[in-house]
């Protein structure tokens, strides 16, 4: 068997558990990555990890077997490693992990619901990738029914700050305990994408819940809880992203 082929550096650091392929590149650029004692700030620049020793920050780094956590995100969570505020983070939530791992994408302080954990990069990366279009579910509760008019101008797109916030599918709406709940179907989630449609409509949210990435589902996760993702959900998961990758 042949060895392998040398690898684009922020692809091994992703592999290694530092983070997104964006925030290695980050890094990179940053000066704060070495190869064999030289740092490097090219992005075009790969490694042979079998013969070359990377460092980051200080520390050597080598991969990690990937692990991949499923987590029910409360409100007033971030999802960031850190907070200068001193806020509590995704990873807080997450006890005597031996692995270093990050947020799959990322849900805003206040919304709450599934969000993935993992070292694994290129996972990562194709969930994040706006071409791959993996959809993702999200239930809003709002202060007051949209008109039939708004729900066909949210599918067929509506200008917002430079960008376009479409959703691919959403509800009538029901009535709820607190105000109208909706299911909302996104493709390429832009920041703070729901809410920004909500606002253009006037509309006060209540409560936003992501239940759903692709086909991993939230299912019997309370907040604040999380488990191992299942074998068997990373392999429809990862069938999912190829199948999307196929038809962009």
């Amino acid at each position: 068997m042949p060895p392998p082929a040398p690898i684009r550096l922020q692809k091994y650091l992703a592999d290694c558990g530092l983070g997104s392929r964006r925030f290695c590149e980050k890094l990179i650029v940053a000066g704060r990555v070495s190869i064999d004692g030289q740092t490097v700030t090219e992005l075009g620049t790969k490694v042979d990890p079998a013969t070359q020793k990377v460092v980051c920050n200080g520390q050597a780094v080598a991969r990690e077997p990937t692990v991949t956590f499923l987590l029910n995100k409360p409100p007033k969570v971030i999802c960031t490693s850190d907070d200068p505020q001193g806020r509590t983070t995704v990873l807080d939530l997450l006890d005597s992990l031996p692995e270093r791992v990050y947020t799959v994408g990322r849900l805003d302080f206040m919304s709450e619901g599934l969000i993935m954990v993992t070292n694994d990069g290129d996972l990562a990366h194709s969930l994040m990738h706006p071409r791959h279009h993996i959809e993702k579910v999200y239930k809003v509760w709002i202060d007051s029914p949209l008109g039939y008019h708004q729900l066909k101008k949210m599918v067929r797109g509506i200008p917002n700050q430079g960008e376009t916030l479409r959703v691919l599918d959403i509800d009538e709406g029901r009535p709820a305990r607190k105000g109208i709940e909706y299911t909302i179907t996104l493709g390429e989630g832009k920041n703070r994408h729901i809410r920004r449609l909500m606002e253009h409509f006037g509309k006060k949210i209540f409560r936003l819940m992501r239940i759903s990435i692709g086909p991993i589902r939230l299912d019997g996760l309370k907040p604040g809880e999380w488990r191992p993702a299942k074998p068997a959900e990373l392999k429809i998961l990862r069938k999912a992203i190829a199948e999307a990758k196929a038809n962009r």
